[in-house]
């Protein structure tokens, strides 16, 4: 049986994955909304990326490797501002 999520749900399970997983640096990030804002996005996109389909000629995943990239280093700005 095939399941499928609705995208609202897609993006809510992301968020809070995102909360989750940033939780190291929650506390440090509550004086940059925006460094905060852009790894909950970040996470949210990685999610929608792993839902889409494999037939991409190797971009999908390449994406996923930058986003994941790209979330190391907010996480390292925000280390490094506080």
């Amino acid at each position: 049986m095939k399941t499928t999520l609705k995208t609202s749900t897609i993006v809510a399970l992301s968020m809070a994955f995102g909360i989750v997983a940033g939780a190291g640096v929650t506390a440090i990030a509550a004086n940059q909304p925006n460094m905060r804002s852009a790894l909950d996005h970040l996470t949210a996109a990685d999610a929608f990326l792993a839902k889409a389909s494999d037939n991409k000629g190797g971009h999908r995943v390449k994406a996923r490797q930058l986003i994941s990239l790209a979330i190391a280093e907010v996480k390292a700005g925000i280390r490094f501002a506080n």
